[in-house]
């Protein structure tokens, strides 16, 4: 209880998926297995990129970014859900609330510019390809993978700073999977019009930047490769440009859904946000490994790596 604040609430119960009881166990286990999938895979991911010396490249550094993640943003999430399947309590305490709403967008909005950043990539080694090595230097990379980094901290501060200052002091039960904005904003106590604007605002005009930037690299991309005259070397760069598009499509529309309806009470936001939570972060490593011809040499080098040393 704060008082100075007119914080009057000292926790949330996330209310979580809307289940009958009996549902609970065969839940939990279905998340258990999709939330190990995510991880262990996300996490071979990183493995084979760091052990392969063929994989040292740009391209497969910021991949390396992308499952970590994807493995970071399932646990800020997952576990407390997973909590919820089996317990009455799904209680959650004002300041980790806040961290969660915190965690949540800075890793959101990271991997926002870092698909961003992977689409400029992709634009340079097709496009630019006499230029790539000069332009993307390794120190090149590592300052660019740490701006993803920096920008997705300055803008969660701004919106965890922005929802927690105002004044809960009412029903505390967040009807939704994890305090995220659009649930918050339904308990304040207070005209909340100026924060679902600059919620509409600010996420809007990341996610459409973004977006376009994306949309124009490959705009680009698209018009070398029909310029490409070997079908194999065509095939090859579509096929690497397929998994990133993909991975895009399936992060962006759910998030338009969400943050583009700030306020919006539809159960299907409950759904939608499963997918992009949960869903999405194990997508990811299935669509890069199953499309991408380095990627399942280099995971079948490790494999017979590990065979050697077993033997």
């Amino acid at each position: 209880m704060q008082s100075g604040n007119q914080t009057w609430v000292s926790y949330f119960i996330l209310v979580g998926l809307h289940h009958p009881p009996q549902l609970g166990v065969p839940l939990f286990l279905l998340f258990l297995v999709i939330y190990v999938l995510t991880v262990s895979g996300n996490g071979l991911i990183i493995l084979t990129v760091l052990v392969d010396l063929r994989l040292h490249r740009p391209m497969y550094w910021f991949l390396c970014h992308l499952s970590f993640l994807d493995m970071t943003i399932s646990s800020a999430i997952v576990p407390k859900m997973l909590a919820g399947f089996l317990s009455d309590s799904k209680v959650i305490s004002f300041g980790g609330c806040a961290i969660q709403l915190f965690s949540f967008h800075f890793l959101g909005c990271t991997e926002c510019f870092l698909y961003t950043l992977m689409a400029y990539d992709r634009f340079l080694a097709i496009c630019k390809p006499l230029h790539y090595a000069t332009i993307m230097t390794r120190s090149v990379c590592t300052y660019l993978a740490l701006g993803t980094w920096f920008g997705g901290t300055l803008h969660s501060l701004f919106q965890t700073t922005f929802i927690f200052r105002l004044p809960f002091c009412g029903p505390n039960q967040v009807d939704y999977l994890f305090c995220d904005i659009p649930a918050m904003l339904h308990l304040v106590c207070a005209d909340t019009t100026i924060n679902e604007l600059v919620t509409f605002v600010d996420i809007g005009f990341l996610a459409l930047t973004c977006f376009v930037m994306i949309i124009t690299s490959y705009g680009y991309i698209v018009s070398a490769i029909l310029r490409i005259r070997s079908s194999d070397g065509r095939r090859n760069a579509f096929s690497t440009c397929a998994a990133h598009l993909t991975v895009v499509i399936v992060y962006y529309v759910p998030c338009t859904f969400i943050y583009l309806r700030p306020n919006s009470h539809e159960p299907l936001d409950g759904v939608v946000a499963v997918f992009y939570t949960v869903i999405t972060p194990l997508l990811n490593p299935i669509i890069y490994t199953l499309r991408n011809k380095e990627m399942k040499a280099a995971l079948g080098r490790l494999g017979g790596r590990k065979d050697m040393h077993s033997h």
